[in-house]
């Protein structure tokens, strides 16, 4: 059967692309903010928090507001390297949702 050969060989080409961009997507920097910019992470293209900036006027601020700041930066940074990761497992994929 010549067509199980040429699927094989688009699945293993598929399966490199893939761990190409999973390794791409390790270091890929994406950054989620909040409060105005006054907190901000970094997440990495697996939704790895790499860091987190806050501007030190903001930590004047109540403890609670800082807090929240920080938990909704990192859920920004976080949302945002889902996206990136999705766009880019569906163009290697053509759109078809394979578990990773």
């Amino acid at each position: 059967m010549p067509g199980v050969g040429k699927l094989l060989k688009q699945a293993q080409k598929m399966q490199k692309a893939m761990e190409a961009a999973q390794s791409e997507l390790e270091t890929l920097e994406i950054e989620g903010s909040a409060a105005g910019g006054a907190v901000k992470a970094v997440v990495n293209g697996q939704g790895a928090l790499k860091s987190i900036k806050i501007d030190p006027e903001f930590l004047k601020e109540n403890v609670s507001d800082v807090e929240t700041s920080i938990v909704a930066a990192v859920q920004d940074a976080a949302a945002k390297a889902k996206q990136t990761s999705e766009e880019k497992m569906s163009s290697i994929t053509g759109g078809f949702s394979l578990p990773f």
